[in-house]
């Protein structure tokens, strides 16, 4: 049931709110906030919202950079990480206008939304269901420099096997051996159950919690599928409840897709299915794997632009150094069941045919959720509507480990893009599917191929600790 404004009134009142926090989107995917005490907190400002200057934010609106903030009620929650009682809201940046504001068309938010109402039009579905899974590190610290005279960092978890000699209770994990180990090897398990009941009291059903592959100290927590939009800021939540429960605990949590040499990244893998009138689009008992040919179009419709999407779902350089073979990481544009060397695995497990589904594994948590989401729905929208067929185009099915495939035969295949840089040059020359109905603005996709050109040549430029090792004595 929708909250209204006068629910949030009452909600104030019957738990002591005492300051009332405006959570915005930045165009990096993080969040900002303005707080405003509850006293002067009413119905009106859900109406007329409060405003905020967004030119710092990322958004190509300098000129006319003061925008107004509308908070959505269905988002209120009460922070958990507030010593002074604070009810937290997100919701839409609209421009300021006359009579009436407009929603500004850069906003992650308006753009997962205006891409749900294109779904609709379309007349293919009128609702996406997406399951992201959060992959994350715990370290009990982590640090970092670059000066001109030091560049390195350094991270460390008690369980990491580098501390077997120094530990002193034998409670290290073998390297790549973190998967689903029980306690005492699990060092986290309050920490990761405390994030849990703050997603679950936050309205987010969590399905579980576990240790992921990586030994120095890396976790998953699922959510339950959810609607597209919904889940977006959902997994805003998700992440402010993981970084702020680990600081609790002593600890620091990151998303990052690859921060320890030699252990697996972090991938944020989404899994999608999409209804109509509430019955499945995606089933077919005759289908490949029971999914049906609208499934497999959207299919098509991902992997035709999958090294385009590479830069909305991957969209930092860290993201490609997790995108290699041999840690479970996809590097091959295909598709098949149960499979976790390709791009795209259809879950054999999801039997029940309103569950029936494929994740796609690439895209991980430097993303901005708004913009990834929406780019999977517009590239799989894309595919139905053109009716890719991915089997036609070659994509697959692969039932086969594809990193074990000799050389001549990978060179057959087509592969991930390897670097930030190639993902923005195939967004570039490929887009059409992203602007389609206005759901994109050609501006913003300029602005962020700009901001990330520009993130890539400033690192490239810092010199690396590893070209010491391989250089300084040459």
């Amino acid at each position: 049931m929708q909250k209204t404004a006068p629910d949030i009134m009452r909600m104030i009142q019957n738990q002591g709110i005492q300051m009332v926090d405006f959570k915005m989107v930045d165009i990096n995917g993080q969040f900002r906030h303005v707080t405003i005490p509850a006293q002067h907190f009413s119905e009106e400002t859900m109406v007329n919202g409060i405003g905020f200057d967004a030119s710092n934010y990322g958004y190509a609106v300098v000129e006319k950079s003061d925008m107004v903030f509308v908070p959505d009620p269905d988002t209120a929650v009460v922070d958990p990480f507030c010593d002074v009682p604070t009810l937290s809201m997100t919701g839409n940046a609209m421009v300021i206008g006359y009579p009436e504001n407009r929603p500004l068309d850069q906003y992650p938010r308006n753009i997962v939304l205006a891409a749900e109402r294109y779904m609709r039009d379309t007349g293919v579905a009128d609702t996406m269901l997406i399951l992201p899974e959060f992959e994350f590190y715990l370290f009990d610290s982590a640090s970092w420099q670059v000066t001109p005279s030091a560049i390195g960092m350094e991270v460390d978890a008690e369980q990491a096997h580098w501390n077997s000699a120094v530990n002193g209770k034998g409670v290290v994990v073998p390297r790549q051996a973190n998967y689903h180990v029980a306690k005492p090897f699990d060092r986290t398990y309050e920490c990761r159950s405390e994030m849990c009941m703050h997603m679950e009291a936050a309205g987010i059903p969590i399905k579980y919690h576990h240790p992921e592959v990586g030994a120095a100290g890396q976790f998953e927590i699922e959510p339950q599928l959810g609607q597209m939009s919904k889940m977006a800021d959902a997994t805003m939540m998700i992440k402010y409840i993981i970084h702020n429960t680990a600081l609790k605990y002593g600890k620091c949590a990151t998303l990052m897709p690859k921060p320890v040499y030699g252990e697996a990244g972090s991938g944020m893998h989404v899994h999608m299915l999409l209804m109509k009138d509430g019955q499945p689009v995606f089933s077919d008992d005759n289908g490949y794997s029971h999914l049906s040919q609208t499934a497999h179009f959207f299919m098509g419709g991902l992997l035709k632009h999958i090294n385009s999407l590479c830069a909305i779902t991957n969209p930092s350089t860290n993201s490609f150094k997790r995108l290699v073979p041999g840690f479970e990481a996809p590097v091959t544009v295909g598709y098949a069941t149960s499979n976790r060397s390709a791009v795209i695995r259809i879950p054999a497990y999801a039997k029940t045919p309103s569950l029936r589904r494929f994740e796609i594994r690439n895209p991980d948590a430097t993303c901005n959720p708004y913009f990834c989401y929406a780019a999977l729905l517009m590239a799989g929208l894309d595919g139905v509507k053109n009716r890719i067929d991915p089997h036609a185009s070659g994509w697959g099915p692969y039932d086969c480990n594809l990193y074990t495939l000799s050389d001549e035969e990978k060179a057959k295949l087509e592969h991930l893009p390897t670097s930030l840089e190639a993902a923005l040059d195939a967004m570039e020359a490929d887009h059409d599917y992203l602007t389609a109905g206005g759901v994109f603005p050609e501006g913003l996709l300029s602005n962020l191929a700009a901001a990330k050109r520009k993130e890539c040549s400033q690192l490239s430029a810092i010199p690396h600790p590893a070209e010491f090792e391989r250089y300084f004595n040459l």
